[in-house]
């Protein structure tokens, strides 16, 4: 179950990218002092946290209400995973211009950090491992999640621009891999259940 909850983290950790929230959490956060910036890590960390939840508790019954086949979800998932993969590897922004206030912060906590992807990341992983691995992955998660918000004056300061925007084209690249996974498992189930 370690094991299991390990392979989640590191998998929803590449997808949610908080390192890539780092240049829009500097400028919502600019001129903040630590107690503000600790709260406006928080305020997003915790609305990531809200929908990440729901998602992992109450997806794979809201499916089953719809009659959303997994194998359509896993086909789906890894698709729009692989159209975020790619926008990372591209380079391009998923917020332009972002409000100085809560809503941008609200933002950054979704769909930034636990945007389509995490949220059916999250649900094929239920499906696949159990509640209990993917609930025990979602709590480092958020935690290094807050922890990079945090942190991110100082990492900005030790990578530079350049140096984040390397990272998250790297995670990207990760992304990519685990969308095609996604889609040739899903297309693979699809065949041997016709």
């Amino acid at each position: 179950m370690i094991g299991e909850a390990g392979k989640i983290f590191i998998a929803l950790f590449v997808i949610m990218d908080p390192f890539g929230s780092i240049p829009i959490f500097l400028l919502v956060t600019e001129g903040k002092r630590s107690g503000e910036v600790s709260r406006a890590a928080s305020y997003a960390v915790g609305v990531a946290a809200l929908v990440l939840f729901f998602f992992l508790l109450l997806g794979e019954p809201l499916f089953r209400l719809l009659r959303i086949e997994f194998t359509s979800l896993r086909i789906g998932g890894g698709l729009v995973l692989g159209l975020l993969g790619m926008e990372l590897v591209l380079g391009r922004s998923l917020l332009r211009g972002p409000s100085r206030g809560s809503s941008a912060l609200a933002l950054i906590g979704t769909p930034m950090l636990t945007g389509p992807g995490v949220i059916v990341s999250t649900m094929i992983f239920v499906k696949t491992y159990g509640y209990l691995p993917t609930l025990l992955a979602s709590f480092p998660l958020l935690v290094s999640s807050w922890v990079v918000l945090r942190l991110s004056s100082f990492f900005h300061r030790v990578l530079g621009k350049e140096g984040i925007e390397i990272l998250s084209r790297v995670m990207g690249l990760l992304l990519v891999t685990i969308a095609v996974d996604l889609v040739m498992g899903g297309i693979r189930e699809a065949l041997e259940s016709a």
